[in-house]
């Protein structure tokens, strides 16, 4: 559904440049098809010819030349991006943000105009198509405005629709950060296969293929997490005393607190942006 579309992108970083490799890999549209800017004439000269894109230093060229345009910007200047091509857009345009922490509030204040808005919560499993990906819909989206921004996310993974963007801020703490808190897992049981004798290389190993395994198999079986653990934790056995230790040491209840205050900081984080851009757009009005 994305081969007659063109798409833009304002910013080319990593997860710009994760969403075009996975667009063109996936051939969920042609090379030809994309436009990327960026203020790095390096990074777009490798992209270009790594992916046979069209790039460009010029944001609003973008703007002209996509219906699609995803702003792949950092939230700290997503701000001043916003206000430099919002001239350009209209409604006939789907944009969709990608900016960690920057709600649809914020977006459309920026842009101070009625548009076809869609924010999007990526995270850092994209870079090898495995992204956990959330999709929230402002106001004024058309039908299949929503399948559009699917159609790209799922070239790097697997979306899901939030229809109240306030869940945003839980999907953040979840999947948004979630990989770090994996990152720490697997760091800890690499390290507790060290203290038992394995070397460095192979308990990392060992630890990160029994991550993967793991959740492959919770996602191909359909089976409920604790069926899972009671399969593998027999009775008198050494993975029952193991998870008799977590119990003790708190592990759920420190993963549910770590979830919760990072969604906690991710509606702070998107409040203060809400009133920055709002305050910004009168003081723009006055002057």
């Amino acid at each position: 559904m994305l081969q007659d579309k063109k798409i833009g992108f304002i910013g080319c970083g990593n997860m710009g440049e994760a969403l075009v490799s996975g667009l063109v890999l996936s051939k969920a549209t042609k090379s030809e098809n994309i436009i990327c800017s960026d203020v790095s004439t390096d990074l777009l000269e490798e992209v270009r010819q790594k992916y046979k894109i069209l790039t460009t230093t010029d944001n609003m060229e973008v703007v002209k030349r996509s219906d699609i345009i995803i702003y792949a910007t950092k939230p700290q200047i997503i701000g001043s991006v916003l206000k430099q091509t919002a001239p350009g857009l209209d409604k006939s345009k789907l944009i969709i943000s990608i900016a960690a922490g920057v709600p649809l509030a914020a977006i459309a204040a920026g842009l101070g105009k009625e548009l076809r808005l869609i924010r999007t919560m990526p995270n850092i499993c994209a870079f090898v198509k495995e992204s956990a990906t959330a999709i929230a819909a402002g106001e004024f989206v058309h039908k299949g405005d929503v399948e559009l921004a699917r159609a790209i996310f799922d070239s790097v993974g697997e979306t899901v629709f939030i229809q109240e963007n306030v869940l945003m801020d839980a999907f953040t703490g979840l999947s948004g950060s979630g990989p770090a808190y994996i990152f720490i897992i697997v760091d800890a049981l690499a390290d507790a296969g060290v203290k038992m004798g394995l070397s460095r290389k192979d308990s990392l190993f060992l630890s990160t293929q029994t991550v993967l395994g793991s959740a492959k198999l919770l996602l191909e079986s359909k089976e409920h997490p604790g069926q899972l653990k009671d399969r593998v934790a027999s009775p008198g056995g050494t993975a029952i005393a193991g998870i008799h230790t977590l119990e003790q040491g708190g592990l759920r209840t420190t993963l549910m607190n770590a979830v919760e205050s990072a969604a906690k900081r991710s509606k702070e984080l998107g409040d203060l942006m809400v009133k920055d851009f709002i305050e910004n757009n009168k003081n723009n009005g006055q002057d």
